[in-house]
């Protein structure tokens, strides 16, 4: 028997409920990110961008300062935090009220963004690190947060990664470490099994087939982030430009196995996709 998912959580005063899937638009502030790796790099873009993704019915804008795609330079902490500023301080100014998350590993990172801007969510590809010290920031200031898996770090982690069965070690990282949060009374956690992060193509696709076994598993809101990635443009002999088709495709099949968020570059048809499954749910019930 499935778990029920948690219904709503608090973004620092405003309620988001899960009754139907929502979506997070991903803005990101880096020149090397692997699709769109220098869009938003000035204040005007990077606040349009922010808008774009309200308008086309995101509930979320998630910010990332770090490029994480295999390889990636590895930034410094100032370098980051000096995007975020200028960044934040962009959608700020047009979107007060939005919800923004912070797509950052590094506490004393989430730390600022949270005091300085309001931030509302934090979302953690390193799962906390070692050290977990990103979850004392969390307990502090009482936003959601995700915690995504990951084999390595964005520099290793492609770097022939192996698993005996990977959708049973993904359960053990996420028991393992929700125990540790809701040790903190962090409550508003959202689960991401961190596709491409430490991932073969095949992996990729066992934790695809076998996804709704999260959703029997744990109560958690369930994300799923796979926008234009490689599990799709290597598979299908294309780039990413050309991998809008793919993720529909996998984003459907995500909603059919209880996704709850869908983390996206093309925020429209994501919502589209949403609103179709979720009229054919509506006529399966009846």
């Amino acid at each position: 028997m499935d778990n029920i998912t948690k219904k709503t959580m608090n973004f620092r005063g405003q309620m988001v409920t899960f009754d139907s899937p929502i979506v997070m638009g991903i803005l990101n502030v880096t020149p090397d990110s692997f699709y769109d790796g220098g869009r938003y790099t000035y204040e005007q873009a990077i606040a349009h961008r922010a808008q774009e993704i309200l308008d086309q019915g995101g509930t979320i804008i998630d910010v990332g300062a770090y490029s994480s795609r295999p390889g990636a330079e590895d930034i410094s902490q100032d370098e980051e935090m000096r995007r975020l500023d200028k960044a934040l301080s962009a959608i700020r100014k047009e979107l007060p009220e939005a919800i923004i998350s912070v797509d950052t590993f590094r506490p004393q990172v989430a730390e600022m963004v949270l005091k300085d801007f309001g931030v509302q969510m934090i979302n953690d590809i390193m799962g906390g690190g070692e050290d977990r010290k990103m979850y004392n920031v969390i307990a502090k200031w009482n936003v959601p947060y995700v915690l995504m898996h990951i084999k390595g770090t964005p520099q290793t982690m492609q770097q022939n990664p192996h698993y005996n069965d990977v959708v049973q070690e993904i359960i053990l990282y996420f028991a393992e470490r929700l125990h540790q949060l809701r040790g903190l009374h962090i409550n508003d956690v959202v689960l991401d099994p961190g596709f491409g992060f430490g991932k073969t193509l095949d992996h990729n696709y066992q934790i695809m087939a076998k996804l709704e076994v999260f959703k029997q598993l744990f109560p958690e809101p369930l994300m799923v982030g796979i926008s234009r990635k490689s599990m799709i443009f290597r598979l299908l002999n294309i780039s990413p430009d050309k991998a809008l088709n793919g993720t529909t495709v996998l984003n459907t099949i995500s909603l059919l196995k209880g996704a709850d968020i869908l983390r996206v570059h093309d925020v429209r048809e994501a919502v589209e996709a949403i609103k179709i499954v979720e009229k054919m749910k509506e006529q399966d019930s009846n």
